[in-house]
């Protein structure tokens, strides 16, 4: 097996449905991965799963609501059979966003519902699958953080310190998971154009403005970033977190 090349694997993409989760989910379909697409959404499920198969790849649909506990641990248990006993490849991308930017503004059921989807599912679904990848000896896990985990950003405060508890967890588990084989990285992305930061609209290519690159990303640069984390390449890769912000976090 080459640095790319995924055949063999079976992946669980979590938010897959669209933008960064859709980018990835194509990304390693195409270098031969079988892609578990998760999300809520059927119709645009259909549509990602459509594009892979159409496209020579192999993909499947894994329907869940990460804000539920006991549809996280389904969800790992279906994609361990769907997978024909094994998933090799965990990228954790589903996030939400709070309704109410500002603290004062944030409504007790708000953190709490951010913080489910945010950080317990992550966890969970490393709990249930991790463990069987250790004893395989091999695996990858690639948790999609955010650079509001680094910077201080007014109205990012709950978005951002949860992004912040997953990049710990992500140094946390590779010293718990590494020694048996399991990688575990992060990529932190920059602005990205997508479906769900058209809600920032000028805005966001205003905190763009603020890198050197000077724009928002496409999906499919973040994309490349986690297809690499997840393949052989970066076999000696291990709790890293790997910036993919145009060097805003170098300025």
């Amino acid at each position: 097996m080459t640095s790319t090349d995924l055949s063999g694997s079976t992946a669980l993409v979590t938010g897959a449905t669209s933008g960064i989760g859709r980018a990835v989910a194509v990304s390693l379909a195409g270098r031969g991965a079988h892609v578990l697409a998760g999300g809520r959404n059927a119709g645009r499920a259909d549509a990602v799963v459509s594009a892979i198969r159409a496209a020579g790849g192999k993909a499947d649909f894994l329907a869940g609501d990460l804000g539920d506990a006991g549809a996280v641990r389904a969800l790992a248990r279906e994609a361990v059979d769907l997978g024909g006993g094994h998933v090799d490849i965990l990228v954790n991308n589903a996030a939400v966003y709070p309704a109410r930017g500002q603290s004062a503004e944030t409504l007790e059921d708000d953190f709490d519902s951010l913080y489910a989807v945010n950080v317990r599912a992550p966890f969970f679904l490393v709990a249930e699958l991790a463990p069987a990848m250790a004893a395989r000896g091999h695996g990858a896990i690639v948790n999609v953080l955010s650079m509001s985990a680094r910077f201080g950003m007014s109205g990012f405060a709950l978005y951002g310190s949860s992004k912040a508890a997953l990049e710990l967890l992500t140094k946390a588990w590779a010293a718990e998971f590494g020694p048996s084989g399991v990688r575990v990285n992060a990529v932190s992305p920059g602005p990205t154009r997508t479906g769900g930061t058209e809600r920032f609209g000028p805005g966001l290519d205003r905190m763009a403005a603020a890198a050197p690159a000077g724009r928002p990303a496409a999906p499919e640069e973040i994309a490349a970033a986690v297809t690499y984390l997840a393949g052989g390449g970066a076999s000696f890769v291990q709790g890293a977190v790997l910036d993919v912000d145009g060097g805003r976090n170098a300025t």
